[in-house]
């Protein structure tokens, strides 16, 4: 959301840069960082007009927050367990994911899994988020989604070869086409004669090129730029199969998956250069064609051992859905889930979710703060208050703000009593609007958490500490509204 939308106020920009950050760390939790840091604010705001200082209140949030991050320690009661299986990597999925999609967190989940399972490195660790992509084809219906090991592009190759197995690849970031001067030239031609020499030059300089090409075994040719009509004659006539990619992130992809080097210039790959792939085709997807570079893994028919492709660096998760809107939402919910796999692979650990571990911390934070002296105890118990908007959140979008406050005052009666840690809000509201986060399976990465409350208080903590904000114009005054004509004339 942050991106979207241009913050020019400099406290607002403060928690905005807070909720990018978590983005950056954790790809997930970032709607957190913007609420808690709201709270705090609020919070702190009537704790300023009963005449406490700034600093005061500073120094209890940071004593408030070290004692929630020690308690959130403790909190943790499931571990994502290794070596990863694709049940319990959909269990640590579905919260992350029913956040953005709910009731469709049991497909997503498993599409993620599948993917992250397929490129999973032997070291989890190095778990890299790139390596699942999404690629957006409208028609259909979720169920319609699938993931396949390898590259898929959204569009079909250039010349006639639509499909080559087992093949060399060769990666261009240049054009392939007649390379023009840079200055302009004049050329005096007197005869017909001249005029055919002219340009069979060029063509015979093309076809020495691409003859090069052939002869060290290419097939495939993945091109980062335009491609000629000419380079595209010859190359058809050559039995090349050719792809325009024209994202150089996706060319950087492709070259991961096969394993070749970009070239800059149009000629034969050295063999070290050259990439391979096993599959190289064209397949129809809903109405539409899709290219898919895939290397085959064991249980493929065809599939040998001894071939120098190694275990596909990339899954591709094609998704279909009715509208643009919705497979961007889509999208958005699969980017979260990749995210909170990578952070699951860095710490293991979760905390019940549901809005009961703010619950629990919120309780413990309480009574820290009715044990300490001096002014920092209003602030602490501020801070406590403030960590129920989680829950209270969740209760009042789901079930209205009228029942959100009387599920939250239920949620407080049962972390009251003894082992009430993983009570949180039951958002179907099946009973009474509370349910055990941890009977349901319902978690919450616990890295995400501590970098969520870590960034947030400190943007409360950096707001707090500016005395007073200035704000200065943008130069050159109001920006005129883009409007065709002037919206003023009625004739």
């Amino acid at each position: 959301m942050g991106p979207m939308i241009e913050v020019v106020h400099p406290a607002a920009k403060l928690v905005v840069m807070a909720s990018q950050a978590q983005e950056a760390e954790m790809g997930d939790a970032t709607n957190m960082v913007i609420i808690f840091a709201g709270e705090l604010l609020k919070k702190a705001e009537s704790l300023l007009v009963m005449g406490l200082h700034p600093s005061e209140v500073i120094k209890g949030y940071e004593l408030a927050l070290n004692k929630t991050l020690q308690e959130l320690e403790t909190l943790s009661t499931w571990k994502l367990p290794l070596p990863l299986a694709h049940a319990s990597l959909v269990t640590a999925l579905k919260p992350a994911i029913a956040a953005k999609q709910y009731g469709q967190e049991d497909t997503l989940a498993s599409l993620v899994a599948d993917a992250a399972l397929s490129v999973m490195p032997p070291n989890p660790k190095n778990f890299n988020v790139d390596n699942v992509r999404v690629v957006k084809i409208m028609g259909g219906s979720l169920a319609g989604s699938k993931v396949v090991q390898g590259m898929v592009f959204g569009r079909e190759p250039e010349g006639d070869v639509k499909k080559v197995h087992k093949a060399k690849v060769a990666v261009f970031t240049s054009a392939l086409d007649v390379a023009q001067t840079e200055t302009k030239g004049t050329v005096l031609i007197k005869s017909a004669e001249d005029m055919l020499n002219f340009t069979s030059g060029e063509e015979k300089h093309m076809e020495k090129i691409f003859k090069e090409i052939v002869d060290s075994g290419v097939k495939v040719i993945v091109a980062g730029s335009s491609v000629g009509e000419l380079a595209l004659h010859y190359l058809n006539r050559l039995g090349i199969a050719v792809l325009k990619v024209l994202s150089k992130f996706d060319l950087r992809r492709v070259c991961r998956v096969v394993n070749a080097t970009p070239l800059a210039r149009m000629g034969a790959p050295t063999p070290e250069e050259a990439g391979y792939v096993d599959v190289f085709e064209t397949i129809e997807i809903g109405g539409d064609r899709v290219t898919v570079l895939r290397q085959l893994v064991e249980g493929d028919p065809g599939f040998d051992p001894s071939t120098p492709g190694e275990k596909t660096k990339t899954a591709t998760i094609i998704l279909r859905g009715a509208t643009a809107n919705h497979l961007d939402d889509l999208e958005r919910a699969i980017d979260d889930g990749v995210n909170v796999i990578k952070g699951l692979m860095k710490d293991p650990r979760t905390v019940p979710g549901a809005g009961s571990a703010e619950m629990e911390l919120a309780k413990r934070v309480d009574a820290y703060g009715s044990g300490l002296k001096g002014l920092a105890q209003h602030a602490v118990k501020r801070y406590a208050t403030a960590l129920e908007v989680v829950p209270r959140t969740l209760a009042e979008n789901a079930l209205g703000g009228a029942e959100g406050n009387e599920v939250l005052s239920r949620l407080w009666a049962k972390h009251e009593l003894k082992g009430g840690e993983a009570w949180g809000v039951d958002v179907e509201n099946e009973e009474d609007g509370t349910l055990q986060a941890d009977r349901y399976k319902i978690y919450d990465s616990l890295a995400a958490k501590q970098w969520a409350l870590k960034l947030a208080t400190e943007s409360a903590i950096s707001v707090l500490s500016v005395d007073s904000i200035i704000m200065s114009k943008p130069a050159g005054g109001p920006k005129v509204p883009q409007q065709s004509g002037n919206w003023d004339n009625d004739d």
